[in-house]
């Protein structure tokens, strides 16, 4: 579904999966600054919504994805995952309960296959899962009033609106690439985009805000206990410092690379930030020293730790670095 405000002045849509959506307005660092002081708003209509409402939703969900639902309370804004058996992300939903149905948006198009999974799941429980994306959308910016809503990056904050309603008066609208550059900025993985069908959980740092780890048994729970008691996931996620004098950002599923030519990972997203100048997220393979230099789809690159290559909570080593030259 088309966003109306393709139509504003200066917009120009986004890259896929955001193409129904504005990247920006024509003045992309001063819209990121504007949403930065709360000034703006970024138009995610793109995104799906989906509501489960019936008095076993709590219950059910919780028996269904990585987060503990059973006791949540309304308005209290949460995460989850919903994993495949092998502990793979299949969806990343955040989610809020309203008191009388739960409310979760997704990534672009991602909205009718979870629907499918949980109508499948719903058996003679007291359930009801729709799709509503037609006639609600996803908006993030500044605070504001009571309702549901998720705290977000850099003081924003999301919320679920009709569609009918419209955008927010008396602010000016930023487009995605402002609110990804905070996203990155603030190390937040998103998925499909930083993660691909073979991300688990640990991977990409999301243990502690969308999976609790002493619930009951959920779909995929065997390999995230695996992987909490004995460290060591294959691959770990990165912030990349990028070459500022370079003019370009690294694309999507750019290689990255160590000297010598030996890719090691791949670049998820980029970003150019108002402060920190150009910046990506990147998952490499866990033993990638934590202090080596990296080229990210040719662009020389400063990583900063976001995953330790070592994260369980039974692995007590130290993050391995380069040897000192000794000469």
């Amino acid at each position: 579904m088309e966003s109306p405000l393709l139509k504003s002045p200066g917009a120009v849509p986004a890259d896929a999966p955001d193409q129904e959506v504005a990247a920006h307005y024509g003045e992309p660092a001063q819209e990121q600054r504007a949403l930065e002081r709360g000034g703006a708003f970024v138009d995610r209509s793109d995104r799906g919504v989906v509501r489960v409402s019936g008095p076993d939703r709590l219950s059910w969900l919780h028996s269904l994805l990585s987060q503990s639902l059973d006791g949540l309370k309304p308005h209290e804004p949460t995460e989850a995952l919903l994993l495949s058996p092998n502990g793979h992300i299949e969806h990343h939903l955040s989610l809020v309960d309203d008191g009388e149905a739960v409310w979760a948006h997704v990534e672009p198009g991602a909205a009718p296959s979870l629907v499918e999974f949980l109508d499948r799941m719903r058996f003679m429980l007291r359930v009801e899962v729709e799709d509503v994306s037609a006639d609600y959308m996803v908006v993030t910016g500044p605070p504001v009033g009571e309702g549901l809503r998720w705290p977000d990056v850099a003081g924003t904050e999301t919320r679920i609106v009709r569609r009918a309603d419209g955008f927010p008066e008396g602010l000016r609208p930023a487009g995605l690439w402002a609110y990804e550059a905070l996203r990155i900025a603030a190390h937040r993985p998103r998925f499909g985009v930083d993660t691909d069908h073979k991300t688990i959980p640990h991977e990409v740092g999301l243990i502690e805000s969308a999976v609790h780890l002493n619930k009951g048994c959920y779909r995929g729970q065997e390999t995230v206990a695996r992987v909490h008691n004995l460290g060591r996931p294959p691959r770990r996620l990165v912030f990349l410092h990028l070459d500022g004098s370079v003019d370009r950002l690294p694309a999507h599923g750019d290689p990255v690379e160590i000297p010598g030519g030996r890719a090691v990972g791949t670049v998820g997203s980029a970003a150019r930030h108002h402060e920190l100048g150009p910046v990506a997220l990147a998952l490499v393979k866990r033993n990638v020293p934590v202090d080596v230099e990296l080229l990210a789809g040719g662009v020389a690159a400063a990583q900063e730790v976001v995953v330790s290559p070592d994260t369980g909570a039974n692995a007590q080593i130290d993050l391995r670095r380069r040897p000192a030259n000794r000469g």
